[in-house]
Parts: C-alpha cells; sequence; structure tokens
C-alpha cells in the first residue's frame, strides 16, 4: 500500500516527520512508521539498545502526571509511545495533547492559557515561545543541558525559556549520482562556490540531458519563507544579526532597494527560476512529484530542508543514496560565508509552564527532557528512531538518512551558519503570496520589494 507524505506545510522550523512505535524491555527494536493511522502499513523498525540505562531516575516523581502540547501532527504517535517507555522508567505518565490539524499551536497554547488549563510542556515554533516566554514560561537557564547545546539555545534578555528540540537545515539538495551519471565524471559538491559556478554546472546538466535540472516548489511556505528568510539570515550569518536586519527594514534605514542580499537573493532565485522543471507553470508544480524526479533523474536538484528526507524516501531513495547540501550562492564571491555555508539552526522548541504548573510537575517535566539529552535510550531515540538532528553535542549518534548525515557532517566540519529569523506568524502567507506572483512573473522585482516594504511598514 502507498505510504501517505506529510507534506511541508508551514513556516521555516517544521521538523521531519517522526512517527514511531515502540515497546519497552531489553533487546526490543523499536520502529517508526510513515502512516499512524494505517493498520496495513507495513512497519520500519531500528534497533535500539535498552540494556544499558545508567540515567539517574528521580523516585519522589512516581506518580506524578504531566501534559505535552504537541504541535506537529506527524509526531503524535512517536511521542505517545516515546512516553510510554519513559513512563515505565521513570514513572511520571505524559498525556500528549495534539494541536488538531490546520490550527494555530500558538492559538491553541494561549486559549489554554485562558482557560486555566496550559499544557506543562508545549512543542512550539520559536517565534511563538518568544512571543510566549518572559509572560508565560519557566526560566530554564540553570539546566544541565543548556552547556550541550551551545550555539542553539534560544534566548530572551538573557535567558532560557526552551528547550532545542532538534536541528534542521535547508539548501539546494543535490543528487549525486544524477549529475555523475549525466556528466560521466565524479561531483565534489564543495566545489562550487558561487552563483557562477553553479549556472556552469547548470548547463553542462542540460547539455547532457538534463532539459530543467532544477525542482522549485510553489508553496508560500517555501517561498516566501525558506527562500525569503535568505535576506534576513545572510545580513552576517547570525540571528542577532537577522534581527537588526528586520529592525533597519523596519525603521526604514535599510533600503530594500539598495540592500546588497536583496538583489543578490532575487538573482539566485531568477537561476532557480530558469532552470525550474515546472517554468512552464511554476504554480502548478506538485510538491511530491519533485520528490520523484529528483529520485528518478528527471532533476539534479531541489530547494528544500532534511524533512524532506522522507518524500524522497516514499519516491524510492534509500538510505544508502548520495543526497546532499549546496548552500544558497548569494554572488560570486567564493569567499562569502553565504556561498561557503548553508543555513542549520535550531527549530522546533519546548517551552515549560511557569504559571500553573506546580513544582512537582515542573521538575517532572524537566526529568523528561533530561532524559532526552542524557539516557542512552533517550539519546538512541532521539537520533536512530526518530531520524533528527540533536542539538546536543553529547549525543554520539548520527542521523541515518542522507539529508539529516549530510548536515550533521557540516554542522561538525564547520560549514553551517547558526540563523533564525524570528518573523510573524503571517510573514510567509503574506509575503508568500508576493513571491508566487514574481515567481510566475506576474510582477517584476521593484513591485516585490514594495510589497515586502509595505508589509514591514505595517509590523509594530
Amino acid at each position: 500500500m502507498k505510504k501517505k507524505i506529510v507534506s511541508r506545510a508551514a513556516a521555516c522550523g517544521l521538523a521531519v516527520a517522526l512517527v514511531l512505535t515502540m515497546a519497552a524491555g531489553c533487546g526490543v527494536r523499536f520502529g517508526f512508521a510513515s502512516d499512524p493511522d494505517d493498520p496495513n502499513e507495513e512497519e520500519k523498525t531500528v534497533p535500539i539498545d535498552t540494556s544499558v540505562d545508567s540515567f539517574e531516575y528521580d523516585t519522589s516523581l512516581d506518580g506524578t502526571s504531566i501534559t505535552l502540547l504537541n504541535s506537529k501532527a506527524e509526531i503524535q504517535t512517536a511521542l505517545e509511545e516515546m512516553s510510554k517507555v519513559f513512563e515505565e522508567k521513570s514513572g511520571v505518565h505524559v498525556e500528549v495533547m495534539p494541536v488538531t490539524d490546520g490550527d494555530s499551536p500558538y492559538t491553541k497554547v494561549v486559549s489554554l492559557y485562558n482557560s486555566g488549563t496550559p499544557p506543562t510542556l508545549s512543542i512550539l515554533d520559536t517565534t511563538d515561545v518568544i512571543a510566549l516566554a518572559e509572560e508565560k514560561a519557566a526560566d530554564l537557564s540553570n539546566e544541565p543541558w543548556t552547556a550541550e547545546a551551545e550555539g542553539y539555545l534560544t534566548t530572551v534578555n538573557g535567558k532560557v525559556y526552551s528547550f532545542p528540540l532538534c536541528i534542521e537545515g535547508r539548501g539546494i539538495i543535490y543528487n549525486k549520482k544524477v549529475i555523475e551519471d549525466a556528466l560521466g565524471e565524479s561531483f565534489d559538491p564543495s566545489s562550487i562556490h558561487t552563483q557562477e559556478e553553479f549556472v556552469e554546472l547548470l548547463d553542462r546538466l542540460k547539455d547532457a540531458g538534463i532539459e530543467k535540472p532544477i525542482s522549485l516548489a510553489k508553496d508560500d511556505w517555501s517561498v516566501g519563507a525558506h527562500h525569503l528568510q535568505y535576506i534576513y539570515e545572510t545580513y552576517d550569518g547570525t540571528s542577532e544579526g537577522a534581527a537588526k536586519a528586520i529592525e533597519e527594514i523596519k525603521d526604514g534605514t535599510l533600503d530594500l532597494k539598495t540592500y546588497d542580499r536583496m538583489s543578490q537573493f532575487l538573482d539566485m532565485f531568477d537561476i532557480l527560476k530558469e532552470y525550474n522543471v515546472a517554468k512552464g507553470d511554476p504554480l502548478g508544480a506538485d510538491y511530491d512529484e519533485m520528490a520523484i524526479d529528483l529520485v528518478d533523474g528527471k532533476t539534479a536538484f531541489w530547494f528544500n530542508g532534511n524533512w524532506a528526507w522522507p518524500n524522497l524516501e516514499e519516491a524510492g531513495a534509500e538510505t544508502g543514496d548520495e543526497y546532499g547540501f549546496l548552500p544558497y550562492f548569494m554572488n560570486d564571491d567564493p569567499d562569502d560565508f553565504a556561498n561557503q555555508k548553508i543555513q542549520a539552526s535550531p527549530s522546533k522548541q519546548v517551552m515549560l509552564d511557569g504559571q500553573v504548573a506546580t513544582e512537582k510537575e515542573q521538575a517532572a517535566a524537566k526529568e523528561f527532557l533530561n532524559w532526552i539529552v542524557y539516557s542512552e535510550i533517550g539519546q538512541q531515540m532521539l537520533v536512530k528512531t526518530c531520524s533528527i538532528i540533536p542539538s546536543f553535542q553529547n549525543n554520539p549518534y548520527e542521523p541515518e538518512d542522507p539529508l539529516s548525515k549530510n548536515i550533521y557532517e557540516q554542522v561538525h566540519a564547520g560549514t553551517t551558519f547558526n540563523a533564525s529569523a524570528i518573523v510573524p506568524n503571517d510573514h510567509w502567507s503574506v509575503l508568500g503570496a508576493a513571491m508566487q506572483k514574481y515567481m510566475a512573473d506576474r510582477c517584476d522585482r521593484e513591485e516585490l520589494i514594495e510589497e515586502i516594504e509595505d508589509y514591514w511598514a505595517e509590523q509594530e
């Protein structure tokens, strides 16, 4: 039976689909399935060694119950099963509360606070955490795991209010075999440093028979967040720099008409448009079809993130295949960090309630988070079972899928930059629509820039 694919349907920070089924006990195999609602789904399993568990549990928390708001529907089964394993080990019950598909996590958590029944823990986007932190969240600055996540913590006025669940990255995904088969030679992704060199490679692939080598998603979350946010994130490659760029755009001191990163970004986007396999009807492109095209060799590149692996796997890609990421080339300067590195940063954050939760409930929630970071079982589940990239340097496990593995390797090689642009919740939808018009040649650069400037002028 054909497995369902969870299409990426929100702004920057949505994680890889994590749907796993687990059982407790030594020597068992924990697995994850792509469709938890399908009883006939063929289950994949990943071996997890449960024979070693040196984590020290606080027995005084036995019998405590906490709640976890899950804003990612595709990991509902995973979290429910993970909570069962944790309860068997710790005696702490974790009730996983789903956010209904299509609902806003921010609206959901605020409504629960308004009703006086907020979740103990909430999985939220970074923007939501920043909006709620100082009023609603518990200060986690002194938690031991903060030392393991250096460089990946989100702070609000110098304090840590959230647990970085994973690292995600994005860039231009390449299929190495497709490129090598077309050109008849080995392909070294590190040999491409500039827009000009990238275009030369595209032209060579075109001459070799791959007429349109690029897949380009038309979805507003893709063009309005994952593409457009490069104009903020490449300001200097830091989150602080991205925030500065946004503030300067808002107050008018940074003129997008003369801002070099704006024109550089549009130069790169124009390249992607020109070689887009769906150039004739860019707004009619199908997301899942892009995965098939990349795997089958109709295209060689797809701008996306490591969350796209389930789509590629569904299309026939295997974990032994060579997929990886090129940077989003911003110009022809080989020394520009934007041409040397891919963007990778913590995505989903876990916030602990500091208003209603009792001291014991907070302690139980903290133990759950520490268990993920420090227990041998939690470390394995996070990486091997869930196929996500840990934000914690003490985790010894490497991701299995080639996209996450490539980002993991680039993080450790120093070829990533950690910049997250914190933007309003409607940024990707409003400016995504503007980017779609530009993508379909229904507006020019000047009109697009005016829409971006108008959007920011309306923000407080």
